[in-house]
């Protein structure tokens, strides 16, 4: 199970944070609170990427928290980013996207890149407040990677790159992305790709159903050159770092729905107190209280299966952190669909109304059970590791 208390050696079992765990997690639930709530609905509203308050995480150090220190970064293991992750996405999963994506988009630079180019990309992140993107999905590519379509071709000490991406985080703001493309028939590599390289070209921002503050966009690649020195791994090692790095960040998602989930509880409880019918709150009838006692049930569940997976990452249990962050998403994703809709049941017709909190948090939930991998996919992945364990 989830031993993040070093001091706890009767059992080896622990569910106690630090007292820096504990600031970590007050200090980001303060930050939400303070500066993401209050843009949230507008930024919902007008699809509006949040740079003022992406400024003021990068400032209080709630970016890149997977950087190394050697690099510049704080180096948290992912438990505590699971911290962090959980409070920027109850106060908006959009703007909390924004905000935690660089470490999808940087994380096989910071799993598989050399000394040098660690220091290239990396360092850079934590002297300002710059994005970077994971460019991956293609418009006929998600789940099956196997079909991607985008190459590179080598030409000396150059690779020329063709191809479109689509459904890319942050694409549209980033001043690079980490980018996927066939370098022979079936094999795959990866690059670092400046976003503003000659041939790469934004083709639009996506215009989503939730999490709207976040960037999601799409854009070609005609022609584009980057030396080989920015190729990350060997050529042909593009799918292993891929499935590494979605690997390691699947709990960073996972811990997002749980955020969302939380956040859609607390006001379901809230207005489960005010809203008075046949004269008592409806949080006394049982249709109401059984519902609210299930959503308390789940996001606690969802949030154990997060922690135990990050804390099996950080413990280096390879395949099995695998197994346990797909049993976390999966289990999470589903759960903030229900929660977020039964808190909407909740609210009765003022749920199906922009003007209250719970309708943007259900559009929000859906997203979970779609991106880095969907539930299905998930599904796919434990069921593989139940009939056909490898090791």
């Amino acid at each position: 199970m989830v031993a993040i208390d070093e001091t706890a050696t009767t059992t080896g079992v622990s569910f106690s944070l630090t007292d820096e765990q504990k600031e970590l997690r007050a200090l980001s639930r303060e930050f939400a609170e303070k500066e993401i709530r209050p843009h949230e609905a507008e930024c919902d509203d007008k699809m509006r990427h949040p740079v003022e308050v992406i400024e003021k995480a990068h400032d209080l150090g709630l970016m890149n928290l997977h950087v190394p220190e050697e690099y510049g970064g704080p180096g948290l293991p992912s438990f505590d980013g699971m911290l962090v992750g959980e409070e920027l996405y109850w106060g908006c999963s959009g703007i909390g996207t924004s905000i935690t994506a660089n470490g999808l988009g940087s994380g096989p630079v910071i799993g598989f890149g050399s000394d040098e180019q660690k220091r290239t990309w990396l360092t850079p992140l934590l002297e300002q407040p710059i994005l970077c993107s994971f460019g991956l999905s293609e418009p006929g590519a998600g789940s099956d990677v196997a079909s991607l379509k985008t190459t590179a071709v080598r030409e000396g000490d150059e690779y020329v790159i063709n191809g479109s991406k689509t459904f890319i985080t942050n694409a549209g703001y980033a001043a690079w992305a980490t980018i996927f493309a066939k370098t022979g028939k079936t094999e795959m590599s990866c690059f670092v790709v400046p976003m503003d390289a000659p041939g790469v070209t934004l083709e639009k921002h996506l215009d989503k159903m939730g999490q709207r503050a976040t960037d999601t966009s799409a854009f070609a690649l005609q022609d584009v050159r980057v030396s080989v020195e920015n190729r990350i791994g060997e050529e042909g090692d593009g799918f292993k770092i891929a499935m590494a790095t979605l690997d390691a960040t699947r709990p960073g998602t996972a811990i997002g729905a749980v955020g969302v989930a939380q956040a859609a509880y607390e006001h379901a409880v809230a207005y489960a107190k005010e809203r008075v019918t046949f004269d008592v709150p409806i949080a006394m009838h049982q249709g109401v209280n059984f519902m609210i006692a299930d959503m308390a049930t789940e996001i606690e569940a969802s949030r154990l299966l997060c922690w135990q997976a990050a804390w099996m990452l950080d413990q280096g249990y390879g395949r099995k952190a695998t197994l346990y962050s797909s049993f976390a998403k999966r289990f999470a994703a589903d759960t903030a669909m229900k929660v977020t809709t039964d808190a909407v049941q909740v609210f009765g017709g003022y749920g199906y109304i922009k003007e209250y909190p719970v309708e943007k948090l259900m559009r929000d939930a859906k997203l979970f059970q779609i991106y880095e991998g969907t539930s299905q996919i998930q599904r796919l992945v434990i069921a593989r590791e139940i009939f056909m364990p490898k090791g």
